[in-house]
C-alpha cells in the first residue's frame, strides 16, 4: 500500500483519524473497507454490524464536524459508520461509545439509558448512545423552542429531539425506557472534555490519498483538484456521504477501483441567497441544510424530517439524491416542483440543467462522466402553497412507495401556477405536466381537485414491485391531491410562503 500526500496537508506522513482521543493510523486500510470495519479491528467493538444499510443505527459513532448552522465552531454528528469508508476519516476526530464513558465512571448518556432500563440484549445500546449523545451536546438544545415541524409529543422539555435517534432500532426495550432516558438529560457539565471541543477549531478535512493493490481512493483540496481527477479518471466513483454507495459495498460485495472523495470540497458546501435564486452546495448534508435554511424553503422544510432517518441525514447530501438518478429518491419530487435547476461543472466549465431535463432514464443523467453536480438552484420568489406527500410502510427511516411534491401559487382563490414534482411512478422522478395543465387557470375548488385527482393517478407509469403495486401507486396519486387540497383550505394558505 501508498500513501500519498497533496502538497496543501500538514500531514504528509500518513493518513490516520483521532479515535477515541488517540491517533490511530489508516496506513493498510483498503479503501473499500468501511468506517465500522476499521473501528472494529482497533478493539472498538460496541459499534456493531446490524443491516449494514444504515436503518438500524447499531454502527452509529461520532465525528466532530463543522456546526451543522453554518457557524465557526464544532459540533458532535452521529453517522452510520457501516457506510462510509474508513479513508474518509483521514484528518477527522471520531468517538464510540468506549470513548464516551467507562463502566466505573458513566457519561450522563450512558447512566440514564442504565437506571431507566433503556438497553437488555444491548446489541443496538451502543448505537442509541452515541446518537443520543450527539443530541445530548446539541448547541442550544435545552434552550431549544423551535421543534422543527414535528409534533411536541417528540420533543422533551429539555429540548430533546426524539428524532434524533429515528434511524436507531431496538427489538426489546419498546421504546418508552429510551425515550424517558433522553428526556431526563441535562445540560452538559461545565467540564465535560466533548463540550468544551465545540468551542475548539473547526475540524478540517485534509486531501489525501489512499492506495492499496488495484484501488484508490482520493480526497483533493477543493474543486479544481477534483474536477481535474474527474478529467483524468472519468469512470471514477464521486463518494459524498456514501449513503448510496455503501449499501452496495456492505450487501453486494461491489468495490470501485477509484472513488473521489468530495463531501469536504469548499466549493460543494456554499449556500447562498440572492433575489433570484438560493443556490445550494451539492456536498451539504440533508442535515445542514434543514438547520441553515430553517424553514426559508417551506417545502424542502416539509421534506426534510420524511427523507430517512437523522443519522442518513447527517450523511446524505443533496447532491448525491440526485446524482445517483433514482426514481425514488425523495428530494427529486420536491426540487421539480420548486422548478430547480443544477449546475454541472467540469474542467470546461459549468453548464446550468433544469431538473425537470436531467433524468434520461432508470438511474441515467444527462450529467457527463467529467462532471459532477456543484450545486442546486432554487428560483425566487417561491410558491406561496406547497405540500410534500411521502407514502412508505413506515412512518419515518424508510424508502417511499410514492412521493409528491406541489408548489402553488394562487390569486383570489384562482391557481396562477402550480408544479407537481413525482417520485416512484416511472423510472425517473418526472413532473405531472398533465395534471399541471388541467390546474393552471382553474378555480382551486373541491369539484376542480376531484376532476384533477383522476388525471394525476394516471401520470407516470408505475409498476408492481415490493413495495408497492402500480393500482396502489395511482390510487396514492388520487388520494394525495385530495389530502394537499384539504390541508390547504383548512389551513392558512400562507403558511407554505418563503419566510
Amino acid at each position: 500500500m501508498t500513501i500519498t500526500a497533496d502538497s496543501s496537508r500538514a500531514d504528509t506522513t500518513g493518513a490516520d483519524a483521532t479515535v477515541n482521543g488517540r491517533a490511530a493510523a489508516l496506513d493498510g486500510v483498503p479503501p473499500y473497507v468501511t468506517a465500522l470495519d476499521w473501528i472494529r479491528g482497533l478493539g472498538f467493538t460496541g459499534a456493531k454490524e446490524g443491516c449494514a444499510e444504515g436503518e438500524c443505527g447499531a454502527c452509529a459513532i461520532l465525528v466532530a464536524r463543522p456546526s451543522t448552522t453554518g457557524d465557526q465552531t464544532t459540533e458532535w454528528v452521529s453517522i452510520n459508520a457501516c457506510l462510509i469508508p474508513a479513508a474518509s476519516l483521514d484528518g477527522q476526530e471520531v468517538i464510540t461509545a468506549e470513548g464516551l464513558g467507562t463502566p466505573d465512571e458513566l457519561h450522563p448518556v450512558q447512566r440514564e439509558m442504565a437506571v431507566r432500563g433503556g438497553s437488555q440484549c444491548g446489541y443496538c445500546t451502543p448505537g442509541f448512545v452515541c446518537s443520543m449523545a450527539a443530541e445530548f451536546y446539541r448547541a442550544g438544545r435545552v434552550a431549544d423552542a423551535h421543534p422543527g415541524g414535528h409534533d411536541e409529543a417528540e420533543h422533551g422539555a429539555n429540548g430533546f429531539d426524539l428524532h434524533s435517534m429515528s434511524g436507531n432500532l431496538c427489538r426489546c426495550t419498546g421504546y418508552r425506557p429510551i425515550r424517558d432516558a433522553a428526556y431526563a438529560l441535562g445540560e452538559p457539565a461545565a467540564d465535560d472534555p466533548l463540550a468544551r471541543r465545540r468551542a475548539g477549531t473547526v475540524p478540517a478535512a485534509r486531501a489525501t490519498r489512499v492506495a492499496n493493490g488495484d484501488a484508490e481512493y482520493v480526497r483533493p483540496a477543493d474543486l479544481a483538484g477534483a474536477l481535474e481527477l474527474l478529467h483524468e479518471r472519468p469512470d471514477a466513483l464521486l463518494v459524498a456521504g456514501s449513503t448510496d454507495w455503501g449499501v452496495e459495498v456492505n450487501i453486494r460485495g461491489r468495490r470501485a477501483p477509484y472513488a473521489i472523495g468530495i463531501d469536504r470540497v469548499p466549493e460543494l458546501r456554499d449556500l447562498t441567497v440572492d433575489d433570484d435564486a438560493y443556490v445550494l452546495g451539492a456536498a451539504l448534508t440533508l442535515t445542514e441544510l434543514e438547520r441553515r435554511l430553517d424553514g426559508a424553503i417551506p417545502l424542502l422544510g416539509k421534506l426534510f424530517p420524511q427523507f430517512a432517518s437523522r443519522l442518513i441525514r447527517n450523511g446524505a447530501t443533496i447532491g448525491g439524491n440526485l446524482g445517483t438518478g433514482s426514481p425514488i429518491g425523495d428530494c427529486p419530487p420536491a426540487l421539480l416542483a420548486l422548478d430547480a435547476d443544477l449546475v454541472l461543472a467540469s474542467v470546461d466549465g459549468e453548464r446550468t440543467v433544469a431538473l425537470a431535463d436531467y433524468f434520461t432514464g432508470y438511474r441515467q443523467t444527462v450529467r457527463k462522466p467529467d462532471e459532477l453536480i456543484k450545486a442546486v438552484r432554487i428560483p425566487r420568489p417561491l410558491a406561496s402553497v406547497t405540500g410534500f406527500h411521502k407514502i412508505a410502510k413506515r412512518r419515518f427511516d424508510d424508502i417511499s412507495s410514492v412521493a409528491i411534491g406541489y408548489a402553488m401559487t394562487l390569486s383570489g382563490g384562482t391557481i396562477e401556477t402550480i408544479r407537481i414534482g413525482l417520485g416512484g411512478v416511472a423510472a425517473t422522478p418526472l413532473r405531472a405536466t398533465a395534471t399541471e395543465d388541467a390546474l393552471t387557470g382553474a378555480a382551486w375548488t373541491e369539484e376542480t381537485v376531484n376532476r384533477a385527482a383522476d388525471v394525476l393517478g394516471a401520470e407516470g407509469t408505475p409498476l408492481d414491485d415490493h413495495r408497492a403495486s402500480a393500482a396502489y401507486r395511482a390510487a396514492m396519486l388520487r388520494q394525495s391531491i385530495l389530502k394537499f387540497f384539504d390541508e390547504t383550505t383548512s389551513t392558512d394558505q400562507g403558511a407554505g410562503a418563503e419566510r
